[in-house]
């Protein structure tokens, strides 16, 4: 569907779209997309991140010996 649209369809609707939003409300569009991007690629990087410190600290983590492992005391009063 998107295959047949040439170069001079794609320049007819860039003329529509700017007699229709004006070219100040496009560059506040534009750098509102720009902003609302890079807001996206940080929170993906600080949740890598934070991904990557809980890989590390249960690399630390020992389950050798756990409560389950250990011979249970009987309780005798």
């Amino acid at each position: 569907m998107l295959s047949n649209i040439g170069p001079i369809q794609l320049l007819i609707v860039l003329v529509i779209v700017l007699a229709i939003f004006g070219t100040k409300r496009l560059r506040t569009l534009g750098s509102d997309l720009g902003s609302a991007v890079k807001g996206f690629r940080s929170a993906v990087s600080d949740a890598d991140k934070e991904t990557e410190q809980l890989d590390d600290r249960s690399k630390d983590a020992s389950f050798e010996n756990t409560p389950v492992d250990e011979p249970r005391k009987q309780n005798r009063g």
